[in-house]
């Protein structure tokens, strides 16, 4: 699940980056704009993904609190 939702984050910050420097939204432009169908599902993945994300920071830390606690 993580792996996934990382492809889904990178997906997100390519296409963001890509608005912030072209104007140019690579996800609208390939699924048919920014109100079809398959494009609002993407977006809700890489949104999700995001959340999914900030839980993965958080396992990180407490995992490596563990591990200096036991050493």
């Amino acid at each position: 699940m993580d792996t996934l939702a990382l492809i889904f984050i990178v997906i997100g910050a390519l296409n963001w980056g890509l608005v912030g420097i072209f104007q140019f939204d690579l996800v609208a432009a390939i699924f048919g704009g920014m109100s079809g169908v398959v494009a609002r599902i993407i977006y809700t993945l890489v949104g999700i993904a995001g959340v999914w994300g900030i839980t993965m920071l958080f396992r990180r830390h407490n995992k490596d609190a563990i591990n200096a606690a036991v050493e």
